[in-house]
């Protein structure tokens, strides 16, 4: 089945690229409206994929670190994940940066560059670090759930479980429930994701036939100079993995095909979600870390758009002959460090952060509208690598605290069967 799902996939994007070209050659004055008609399959599909994040993360959330154990295992965990968070993002950011200035995209841009004032329209005061420090904690659990915002989420799940070890006689029944909600939320992804072809269709065709392929040749030694760099982050996070996993690593390369995939072809690493997490389950990685490291990763972790970040800011700079010594580019590389961190849950991040850093430095926002048209195409890059980041840091974390187990089958509706025995809380240390 997984094969054939594959398989789907692929046909489905090719099919995408097809007909999405068909419309958009032939079809020049309705294209549009075709391609607004046909997004709404993928529109839909996203919105099923929404609908089922918060419980899923909430549920197996809940239910891992319940199962932890002590509080100060909860803690060496989080400290481990966040270091390697902050040290892969420096690696991405770093990597965009001697690319760029390598490859040198910018430096003779052939197309007319946008006028220094012009405005983008991105909403680039969402960023401050009031805001985002506010932000980690949710007024209403309930409104972060209506919301999707997986950072607060996070952050009362971890309240409410280490709640539940102070109270193990009385969180028994709650925590079988959440246990049972948690299988049941899995079921639900599987019928989902069966929409997952049909989605992948309309989400190329809908691209394609808005934009057109050409659309990319207009900036194709940026596009081409972007995706060499994320194959180099690519490689360099593979070796990390057989160094630190071994062999085996390959396996988990090849549970998580589908997740990359939906990744790519929809621009939204958020799609990915359940599968991602089936797939390090499947791997062996503990539920007790994937359903703690792999949320969090959703905010703290996302290698592509690191990368981005610093690749865009500098190829924009080196388009308008904007002189960056070695000292500067390294300070924007300390600024972008931090804003990235900063923008949890604000529409299209990439770019508000972009935008954001390069009014710090002096370098036209405007030079954002050159690449705008080609962004959906850049996501796609993006969201795949961040899949495959995530994934390396889940199953990493479990390596190192040795839960890290055999692969086995994993049925849709299971979690990870010796993980996750509904009844269990053990006491939490440091809870009074």
């Amino acid at each position: 089945m997984s094969n054939r799902f594959t398989q789907y996939i692929l046909a489905a994007m090719v099919l995408g690229i097809v007909m999405g070209s068909a419309i958009y050659n032939f079809l020049p004055d309705t294209r549009a409206e075709w391609a607004s008609s046909i997004n709404l399959i993928a529109m839909m599909f996203l919105r099923l994929i929404k609908m089922i994040i918060a419980p899923l993360v909430f549920a197996t959330l809940v239910g891992g670190i319940a199962h932890m154990g002590s509080g100060s295992k909860l803690g060496r965990i989080f400290a481990k994940t966040m270091g390697w968070f902050v040290s892969a993002s420096f690696v991405s950011l770093l990597l965009g940066l001697v690319m760029v200035n390598l490859l040198q995209p910018g430096a003779n841009f052939p197309g007319t560059l946008p006028a220094a004032g012009q405005s983008t329209g991105l909403p680039v005061s969402a960023f401050s670090i009031e805001k985002f420090l506010t932000h980690l904690i949710p007024t209403s659990i309930a409104d972060a759930m209506a919301q999707n915002e997986i950072l607060q989420i996070v952050i009362f799940a971890v309240f409410f479980s280490v709640a539940m070890g102070a109270m193990p006689e009385r969180s028994k029944p709650i925590l079988a429930l959440i246990d049972d909600v948690g299988h049941i939320m899995l079921k639900v992804t599987s019928y989902v994701m069966l929409f997952a072809p049909l989605a992948v269709w309309a989400a190329i065709t809908a691209t394609v036939a808005k934009n057109g392929l050409l659309v990319l040749w207009k900036l194709v030694v940026f596009m081409g100079g972007f995706y060499l760099s994320l194959a180099i982050l690519w490689g360099l996070l593979v070796i990390v993995g057989f160094i630190v996993i071994g062999p085996r690593y390959s396996h988990l390369l090849k549970l998580i095909r589908e997740p990359l995939m939906i990744a790519f072809s929809t621009a939204s690493s958020e799609a990915a979600y359940p599968k991602t997490l089936e797939g390090l389950n499947r791997f062996g990685a503990s539920s007790r870390i994937s359903s703690f490291v792999l949320p969090l990763g959703y905010s703290f972790n996302l290698d592509g758009t690191m990368m981005y970040c610093t690749f865009a800011s500098i190829f924009i700079a080196q388009s308008y002959h904007i002189d960056m010594p070695l000292g500067t580019q390294l300070a924007m590389l300390a600024t972008l460090m931090i804003t990235s961190k900063g923008v949890a849950g604000v529409p299209r991040a990439s770019l508000v952060v972009i935008a954001s850093t390069l009014a710090q430095f002096n370098i036209p926002e405007a030079g954002l509208l050159m690449i705008m048209g080609i962004d959906t195409f850049l996501d796609m890059g993006r969201s795949a690598t961040n899949v495959i980041g995530n994934t390396l840091a889940t199953s990493v974390v479990a390596k190192w605290e040795g839960e890290l187990g055999p692969e086995h089958a994993l049925e849709p509706g299971d979690l990870v069967p010796e993980d996750m025995v509904p009844g269990e809380v053990p006491a939490m240390a440091g809870h009074g």
